[in-house]
């Protein structure tokens, strides 16, 4: 099941999959790990019964742009769909606000699995919190 949640509703489930994934796994500093965007940002937290398995964020941006971040699914629950779960989610709620374009900053070992709901790679390959990314865009119909 997945719920959209405020900040102030969801950080307290969201905060833990994102450290563990992010700061734990990633190596991604602390203090780059939450940003000025999570409190204006709407965000999708996965459920397995009633434990919070995984996050993902969708910030609202100047000229009906979205930007979808921060997916993270918690170790022992990847591979079995959730993250796809999160996205469609995230691609619904854009979708019902009007939003026409969505971009992300995705890891490159992520850039297939984006890929697989049309988004599309662009530019060149950058480093961000020490991991290597590509931006990609989704228009929306």
């Amino acid at each position: 099941m997945i719920l959209i949640k405020s900040w102030l509703d969801g950080k307290e489930e969201a905060c833990p999959i994102r450290k563990r994934v992010f700061i734990d796994e990633q190596g991604v500093p602390a203090d780059m790990e939450l940003d000025e965007y999570d409190p204006t940002a709407q965000h999708a937290l996965a459920y397995l019964n009633s434990e919070c398995i995984g996050t993902a964020r969708l910030v609202t941006l100047p000229g009906d742009i979205g930007r979808i971040g921060r997916m993270a699914v918690l170790p022992m629950h990847r591979k079995q769909g959730v993250g796809g779960e999160l996205l469609c989610a995230l691609l619904e709620l854009s979708k019902s606000q009007g939003i026409t374009k969505l971009e992300l900053h995705a890891q490159l070992s992520a850039i297939a699995f984006y890929e697989q709901y049309g988004f599309i790679a662009q530019g060149d390959i950058y480093d961000e919190a020490g991991i290597a990314h590509r931006d990609m865009i989704l228009y929306i119909q």
